[in-house]
C-alpha cells in the first residue's frame, strides 16, 4: 500500500460547552473536553486535557491566542493557532496569524495569512495553563531551527 493510515486519534468527541452564535465573550477561556464556537471571542483558548477539541462553526469568530490539541475550524481565527495533535480547516476556515501544527487538513478555500510551522514530536511544547507572569512562551521556532544545523 502507497499511503498509510494514521492511528486513530484521541480526541474528545464530547461536546461539553457551546458558546452559541448570538453571543459575545471577552476574556479567556480554558476548557476540558469539548468547546463548539458558533458565537465571537475576544480572548485567548486554551485547552487544559491532551484530548481536548475546539470547533469554530462557520459563523464563528476567535480574536486571541488558540492552543488546542485538536481543531477543526469553518470560521475564523485572528491570532496565533497552536493545534498540538491535529487542525482540520474547513473550505470557510480563515486564519490571521501563525498555525503551529502536528497534522493538518486543509479543504479547498480554506484561507492562512501567516505562517505554517510544522511542529515533530518531540518540538511540541507543553500547553498547560500558565497564568500571570510566570506564563510560559517557549518557541517552537527555536526548537526548528535548531534541529535544522
Amino acid at each position: 500500500m502507497m499511503f498509510k493510515r494514521q492511528k486513530k486519534s484521541k480526541c474528545s468527541a464530547q461536546l461539553d460547552t457551546l458558546i452559541g452564535e448570538h453571543t459575545r465573550i471577552e476574556g479567556d477561556i480554558t476548557f476540558s473536553g469539548g468547546l463548539r464556537v458558533e458565537g465571537y471571542v475576544k480572548g485567548d483558548i486554551l485547552a487544559e486535557e491532551e484530548d481536548s477539541l475546539l470547533t469554530i462553526s462557520q459563523d464563528g469568530a476567535i480574536e486571541g491566542q488558540v492552543k488546542v490539541p485538536y481543531i477543526i475550524l469553518n470560521g475564523s481565527i485572528t491570532g496565533d493557532v497552536h493545534a498540538r495533535e491535529r487542525i482540520e480547516l474547513a473550505h470557510q476556515a480563515q486564519i490571521h496569524g501563525d498555525v503551529y501544527y502536528h497534522f493538518i487538513e486543509m479543504a479547498v478555500g480554506a484561507k492562512i495569512n501567516g505562517s505554517l510551522i510544522h511542529m515533530e514530536e518531540k518540538q511540541i511544547p507543553n500547553l498547560k495553563l500558565a497564568t500571570g507572569a510566570d506564563r510560559e512562551t517557549t518557541s517552537p521556532i527555536q526548537g526548528l531551527k535548531e534541529s535544522n544545523t
